[in-house]
C-alpha cells in the first residue's frame, strides 16, 4: 500500500497545480493572453520556463540513466545543452524579441510570414504539418512516461496513470493558458533543481564520497570515467559525442524554447533572464549525471539504468522525499507536455483558423476554440500512448530533432543573415525535417547511430542557405534586419 505520505505530497502538489489554472485563466480570453500569456512574464518565469520545458522525463529517468550506463562520457551532452541555452539566450533571443514585439507575433509562423513576406501563408501550413507531426509522437511519449511514474509509485496501472497525467496537464493549460503553464514550468523547474542537487549530493555520501566513488565505478569497468567512453577515440566514439553536443541544437529555433522570448516583458527580461537559465540547465545536467554514476556504484547490475532516480530515492530518503522525487518526474513530463499542448493548439487556431483561413471571430471565441483544439490535440497524444507503451525516450529525441531541424537553421539565418529569402526558408525547413525523419528510418543504424540532429539540421542550413544564393530576398526585410540590428545592439552584431 503506497504510504499516506507520499500521496499527501502528490496530492499537494496536483492542488498548487490547479490553483495555478485558475489564477491564470483571468489572462487567457484572448490569443495572445492564451498564447504568449500577454507577453508580460519577468525573466526568472522565462528562464525556469524554457529549461524545464526542453528537459521532460528525459532529464530525471533518461540522463540519470545515461550517467549509470555511460558515466563521465554523458559529460557531453551537459556540454552541448549549456552551450545551446547560453547561445540561444546571448544571440537569438534578443533579436528575435525585437522583430516578434515589432510583428506583435504570438506564433514562430507568425514572425516568419512577416519576416519573409509570405502573402500565399505557405510557412503556416508548413509550420502546421511539422509541429503537429511531431508534437502528437512528443505527447504521447511523455504521456507514457506519465503512465509507467504513477504505476511505478503509487500502482495505479499503466492506462490510470497515462489518463490522470493527461487530465491534470489539461485543466491547468486549458483553463489557465500560456502564463499557467509558464508559472507551473516555474514551480517544475524549481522542484527538479532541488531534487537533481540533492540527489548525487546523498548518493555520493552513500558510496563513502568522491574517492571511493571513483574507485568503485574504476573497478567495475575503468570505460566509465573515460571521456569516450567505451568507444576510445574511434570514429564511433567521436560521432557519438558530435551528436550528444549536437542536441544543444534545439535551443536556438524550437518553437516551444522560442515562445518563450516572445512572452518576456521586455529586453531587459531576456537580459537577466540568460544568467539564470544557463545556471538551470548546469544544475539540472550536472546533477543527473553525478546522480546516476552515484548510483551505479550503490546498485550495480540494474537491468534497466532508466529506474536509478527511484531506487535511490526509496532507498535513501523518507516518504516525504520520494513523494517530492515522483513529484520531479511527474514535473519533467508535464512542464513538457504543457508547452506542446500550447504550441500545437496555436499552430491550429492562430495560423491556420485565423491567419491562413480568415476566420473572422472574436478574441474571446478564438480563444476558446484555441482551448478545444488544446483538449482535441490531448486526446489524441491520450489515444497513441495507451496503445503504444513501448516508446518512450528514444521517441523523445527524435520528435526534439525533427522539430529543431525544421525551425532552427531557418530562424538563425533569418535573424542574421540579410540574404536569406523566403524560398530558402521553406526549402531549409522541408529539407531539414525530410531529412531528420529519412535518416532515422534509412541512414541511422549504418552510420555509428549517428543522432539524427546533425544530418537534420546540416541538410536544412544547406538547403536554406543554397536557396537563398539563387533568389532574391525582399528588400524591405533586408532594410528590417539593419534596424533590428542597430536597435539591439553590439549583443547581435557579434
Amino acid at each position: 500500500m503506497t504510504s499516506p505520505v507520499i500521496l499527501g505530497v502528490v496530492f499537494g502538489y496536483l492542488l498548487i497545480l490547479f490553483l495555478i489554472g485558475v489564477w491564470g485563466n483571468r489572462d487567457s480570453h484572448d490569443l495572445e493572453g492564451y498564447y504568449v500569456a500577454g507577453k508580460k512574464l519577468p525573466a526568472w518565469v522565462i528562464a525556469f520556463s524554457s529549461n524545464a520545458t526542453g528537459e521532460s522525463a528525459w532529464l530525471l529517468l533518461g540522463l540519470t540513466g545515461m550517467g549509470y550506463a555511460i558515466g563521465v562520457h554523458a559529460f557531453w551532452i551537459i556540454m552541448g545543452e549549456v552551450l545551446g541555452v547560453a547561445c540561444a539566450w546571448v544571440f537569438v533571443a534578443r533579436p528575435f524579441k525585437e522583430y516578434t514585439d515589432r510583428y506583435r507575433a504570438i506564433t514562430v509562423p507568425d514572425y516568419l510570414t512577416e519576416r519573409f513576406r509570405d502573402g500565399s501563408n505557405v510557412f503556416r501550413w508548413l509550420s502546421a504539418i511539422i509541429i503537429l507531426s511531431m508534437v502528437m509522437a512528443y505527447t504521447a511519449a511523455q504521456l507514457t512516461a506519465s503512465g509507467k511514474a504513477f504505476d511505478s509509485f503509487l500502482g495505479t496501472g499503466y492506462t490510470a496513470g497515462v489518463w490522470i497525467g493527461l487530465a491534470i496537464v489539461l485543466f491547468y493549460t486549458t483553463v489557465g493558458g500560456f502564463k499557467a503553464v509558464a508559472y507551473s514550468d516555474f514551480l517544475q523547474g524549481v522542484l527538479m533543481l532541488g531534487c537533481l542537487t540533492m540527489l548525487p549530493v546523498v548518493g555520493i555520501a552513500q558510496a563513502g564520497g568522491w574517492g571511493p566513488m571513483m574507485d568503485a565505478l574504476r573497478a567495475q569497468d575503468p570505460a566509465l570515467l573515460e571521456p569516450m567512453g567505451a568507444y576510445g577515440l574511434t570514429i564511433a566514439g567521436v560521432l557519438s559525442a558530435a551528436g550528444s553536443v549536437a542536441i544543444g541544437l534545439a535551443f536556438l529555433g524550437s518553437p516551444q524554447l522560442l515562445t518563450r522570448f516572445m512572452a518576456a516583458r521586455d529586453q531587459e527580461q531576456i537580459v537577466n533572464g540568460g544568467f539564470w537559465a544557463v545556471l538551470c540547465v548546469i544544475g539540472f545536467d550536472v546533477g543527473a549525471v553525478f546522480g546516476g554514476m552515484a548510483g551505479r556504484t550503490l546498485f550495480p547490475g540494474l537491468a534497466d539504468p532508466e529506474t536509478i532516480l527511484p531506487e535511490m530515492s526509496a532507498a535513501f530518503f523518507p516518504d516525504f522525499f520520494t513523494g517530492i522525487f515522483l513529484v520531479v518526474v511527474l514535473a519533467a513530463i508535464m512542464s513538457t507536455v504543457d508547452s506542446l499542448l500550447i504550441l500545437a493548439s496555436s499552430s491550429v487556431v492562430r495560423d491556420v483558423v485565423q491567419k491562413a483561413l480568415g476566420y473572422d471571430a472574436s478574441e474571446r471565441t478564438l480563444s476558446n476554440l484555441g482551448k478545444g483544439v488544446t483538449v482535441v490535440i490531448g486526446g489524441v497524444g491520450l489515444v497513441v500512448a495507451l496503445l503504444e507503451v513501448r516508446m518512450i525516450f528514444d521517441f523523445v529525441l527524435f520528435a526534439w530533432s525533427g522539430i529543431a531541424c525544421a525551425f532552427t537553421p531557418v530562424v538563425l539565418l533569418s535573424l542574421f543573415w540579410k540574404r536569406t529569402t523566403k524560398a530558402g526558408a521553406v526549402a531549409g525547413m522541408i529539407f531539414g525535417f525530410a531529412t531528420t525523419v529519412v535518416w532515422v528510418r534509412a541512414f541511422k543504424a549504418d552510420f555509428y547511430d549517428l543522432y539524427e540532429m546533425i544530418p537534420g539540421f546540416l541538410a536544412g542550413l544547406a538547403a536554406c542557405f543554397v536557396v537563398s544564393l539563387l533568389t532574391e530576398p525582399h528588400p524591405d526585410a533586408v532594410e528590417e534586419l539593419e534596424s533590428v540590428r542597430a536597435s539591439v545592439g553590439p549583443t547581435f552584431s557579434r
